[in-house]
This record gives C-alpha cells, sequence and structure tokens, in this order.
C-alpha cells in the first residue's frame, strides 16, 4: 500500500486564519497526535521565542512568570499542550484586554473537559474554538478512502510504512493515552480498567448507549460507566452523538449513539489488523457508519448534529441543521443503496430538506423525492452533499 506521504490541511490552516482575524485567542482543540503541532508550525516556526510547548522544560521555565513572559511579546504567540497549564488563561485575559494588545495566541489543547470550561469561563467573548481530528478523505483523496478506513487518520498510523507499523502506533498511542495522557488530567481510574471499558465501548460502535452491561461487567455503577464515557468523550475518542427529539406521538430514543471517532483506533480495540479481517468482521457495517460519519462531520457545514430513531423502527443516521432547515444523512456499505421505509419516515416526520444517502460507490444518482445517492469519492473530491 503507498500513501504520500505529505498532505497539505490547508481548509483547517484557512480556518485558523480566520479565526485569528475575529479574535485576540484561538483554541486549536483535538486529540493528541492528530497534527495540531504541525499545523500550528505554519503560522509561527520553529525556534520562535513566541512558541511554547508546555511539555518542554525550557518552555515550562520561561512560563515561570508567565506575565511578565507573555506581555513582553508581540505578533502571534503559540501555547501548545496548554492543559497542563490552566493558570494561564486568566494571563491571557489581562493581555488581550490591554489597550492596543500587541499579541495574539494561539493555544493547542489535547481536549479534555476542564480545558473547555476553563477557556469559556476565563475567555468568554476573546476567544473562538477550531476543532481538529485525523486526516480526512477530502484530505487524503478518494484513492486512499479504504486506507483511511482501515487504519484511521492519525497521520503516523496512516502514513505509516506498512501495516504493522501503523498497528504497532495504535498499539502506543492507546497505552500511552490510558497510561499517562488521562492520569494528567486528572483521571484517577486504572489504565486496565478503562481500558477494558474502551474495548466494550468498541462492541457499541453504532449502537444506543446502555450503560447496564459494562456496569455489570466491570463491577461498576452506572455513574461510573458514564463518567468514563464522558473521560474518553472529552479526549476526542468517543463522540457521543445524541438524539434528535420531534414534536411526535411516537416514542423516540432518547439515550445517545456512541462511536470510537478514529476507526484506525476501533479496529485496533477489536483485534482487527487487515482489510481482510475487517470485511469479515460483523462490525465491519458499523465501522464504515462511524467512519462516514466523522467525515460528514469534519467536511459538511452545519450548526448542530444529531441522529434520530424511533422505538417502532425508524431511524436516519445523522440529522444536519443548517440555520432554519433540516438535512438527513444516511451511511450505507452497499453497491445499490435504496430509498427505505425509515427514510420514507423521517422525510414526512421531521419535514427533512433533503437526504443524502452516503455509499462506496462511484455514481451520484437519484433515489426518489429529496433523496440521493452520494458516492463517499464526492466528499473527498469536495463536491456537497447536498445539491439542488
Amino acid at each position: 500500500m503507498v500513501i504520500c506521504h505529505v498532505l497539505a490541511r490547508n481548509d483547517l490552516a484557512e480556518a485558523v486564519q480566520v479565526a485569528l482575524s475575529r479574535n485576540p485567542v484561538v483554541l486549536l482543540a483535538g486529540p493528541r497526535q492528530c497534527g495540531k503541532t504541525t499545523l500550528a508550525r505554519q503560522f509561527v516556526g520553529p525556534g520562535s521565542i513566541n512558541y511554547f510547548d508546555l511539555e518542554d522544560p525550557l518552555s515550562l521555565a520561561r512560563l515561570e512568570e508567565p506575565m511578565t513572559a507573555l506581555g513582553a511579546l508581540s505578533g502571534l504567540v503559540v501555547l501548545d499542550e496548554v492543559q497542563r497549564r490552566p493558570d494561564i488563561f486568566p494571563v491571557l485575559r489581562v493581555l488581550v484586554d490591554r489597550a492596543d494588545a500587541p499579541a495574539q495566541f494561539l493555544v493547542l489543547g489535547s481536549a479534555s473537559g476542564d480545558l473547555l470550561r476553563q477557556t469559556s469561563e476565563s475567555l468568554a467573548g476573546r476567544l473562538e474554538r477550531v476543532t481538529m481530528g485525523g486526516f480526512t478523505v477530502a484530505e487524503a483523496g478518494g484513492g486512499a478512502a479504504a486506507a483511511l478506513w482501515l487504519r484511521g487518520g492519525f497521520p503516523r498510523s496512516f502514513l505509516a510504512r506498512d501495516e504493522a507499523a501503523s498497528l504497532a502506533w495504535r498499539a502506543s498511542f492507546i497505552q500511552t493515552l490510558l497510561e499517562r495522557d488521562l492520569p494528567q488530567w486528572g483521571v484517577r481510574t486504572s489504565a486496565v480498567a478503562l481500558r477494558r471499558f474502551w474495548t466494550m465501548v468498541a462492541h457499541y460502535h453504532g449502537q444506543i448507549w446502555k450503560a447496564t452491561d459494562p456496569a455489570r461487567a466491570l463491577d461498576v455503577s452506572e455513574p461510573t460507566t458514564r463518567r468514563y464515557l464522558d473521560l474518553l468523550t472529552d479526549g476526542y475518542m468517543v463522540r457521543q452523538l445524541q438524539p434528535f427529539h420531534a414534536n411526535l406521538r411516537k416514542r423516540q430514543v432518547k439515550a445517545p449513539k456512541v462511536y470510537v471517532r478514529d476507526s484506525g483506533l476501533l479496529h485496533q480495540l477489536l483485534g482487527v489488523s487487515s482489510m481482510q479481517d475487517l470485511l469479515a468482521h460483523p462490525k465491519a457495517g458499523a465501522s464504515w457508519e462511524g467512519f462516514v460519519v466523522e467525515q460528514v462531520l469534519a467536511t459538511e457545514p452545519h450548526d448542530e448534529a444529531w441522529f434520530w430513531a424511533t422505538h417502532q423502527g425508524a431511524e436516519i443516521d445523522l440529522v444536519l441543521r443548517r440555520g432554519e432547515t433540516l438535512l438527513g444523512v444516511e451511511c450505507k456499505r452497499t453497491d445499490a443503496p435504496r430509498l427505505t421505509p425509515s427514510i420514507r419516515i423521517a422525510l414526512e416526520d421531521l419535514g427533512l430538506d433533503r437526504v443524502a444517502v452516503v455509499y462506496p460507490g462511484d455514481r451520484r444518482f437519484p433515489l426518489g423525492d429529496r433523496v440521493e445517492a452520494v458516492p463517499l469519492q464526492d466528499i473527498a473530491g469536495g463536491d456537497p452533499l447536498f445539491q439542488r
């Protein structure tokens, strides 16, 4: 498998640039090792006195007196791994509130709930957040979609020289996250317990979350399993997709749907090591659904996103709100998608403007009124998911 080792992330760089044009502080948030530092280096080069890596002892020493160290700088200042020094956020507020403040700040965080709460409280009205994940099909190209699905979007996993190297990197990443990163964020749960829980979440991937079974298997309370799930969600490892509630008489699902956000980590947790293993695995369809969900959410403009399901069996994978318009997305790993009763019900009950059925084929075609089959490669090519 040959993969290009240089992938531009121009859309993300532009999003950061636009955010900086509007705000004195921009938070670039996302999981560790997703490429935040590489992107930030486009704005402030290596060796610049305006770059602080808060995992580097030298940078930490420079920030012993943060007001003195940062107050003398002008231009763009980058603070990498800022969650290690939450006391800096009130300092930033003071600095950017100065008359004719000479500096702007790009802060990078391996997201945690505490980090987002601290920034929103300390820098309310002064900060804009840009969320970053692994590579998308739009960045990697349609020809690399299969490799991206198998390996996931983390740069060192996707760009690895072979499958063995990719698997080794993912195994190390999971171990480091559980044994080092989460404890640094204040997690007091053992790495072994969290690994078992995360593996259970992988088997729930694409399903409605039920806390009872994991709680029973781990011999902990249901609130404890919810806390574990929130920890992995805060770290951008898990997505909890919340249910959409319409004003209907039908009984609608009220629990979230869960996904392991990176398909490569999902496959690692499931013991999938090759495309042959993946295609034969009972979770292959759910894996592909989660992969497409992440691609759509990363590339398609929207204000909010949910899933929708009723206890009578009607469901749709994604409901996107764009302004006053509701749009639906179905993810079907099939060569010949069709108009299903669930899609018809969702169109009528939710008042969806249009529905796109994303599938792994190569031809775009209508399935019915306001419903269209859309190849995944169209997303890779930058074509809009919904066309009039």
